[in-house]
């Protein structure tokens, strides 16, 4: 299987430009991968692909957003602990998709700047000057310094995972 780095345009990449913010966008499969099977495709470490996780709180405000590396799984309880909240929610991957607009595998915080999601990146994104995030359609990768993720999205660090699908 081929992965081209292209020249995708979308709201995401016109964002990106709009912001002269450097980025390199590779084309994949348009099927939902994970981010196992994209850093298996790009050629990556799994820690340097990071998934956008869609979680829900237990008092009815906005979800949020949880970027974690691809290795790894969001820690409900430690991201309860760093939000103040009792109790996060996973939840079904329809409900995800309804609460963004967006479909699985192309969940992304890029594509969500201004629509009132807070963002919380795991901490193990400061060991990279640059990750991989969904371009905001399945098919589109994102390669981004995280300096400009964290300022784009108004993301925090917070350790919300541990390592293991």
């Amino acid at each position: 299987m081929k992965v081209n780095q292209m020249a995708i345009i979308n709201n995401v990449t016109r964002l990106l430009d709009s912001r002269k913010i450097k980025y390199a966008a590779y084309e994949l499969p348009a099927e939902k991968l994970g981010a196992l099977e994209t850093a298996h495709l790009l050629g990556v470490d799994s820690a340097n692909v990071f998934k956008t996780i869609v979680i829900t709180r237990e008092k009815p405000k906005k979800p949020l957003l949880v970027v974690v590396p691809g290795n790894s799984t969001v820690d409900l309880k430690l991201l309860a602990s760093a939000l103040n909240e009792k109790k996060v929610h996973l939840p079904t991957e329809r409900e995800a998709e309804e609460l963004t607009d967006l479909q699985a595998g192309g969940i992304s915080p890029l594509a969500l700047i201004n629509k009132g999601f807070q963002v919380v990146i795991d901490s193990s994104a400061q060991n990279f000057k640059e990750i991989h995030v969904s371009g905001g359609q399945r098919g589109l990768n994102i390669k981004l310094s995280v300096v400009d993720l964290v300022k784009l999205t108004n993301g925090r660090f917070e350790k919300v995972s541990y390592p293991g699908v």
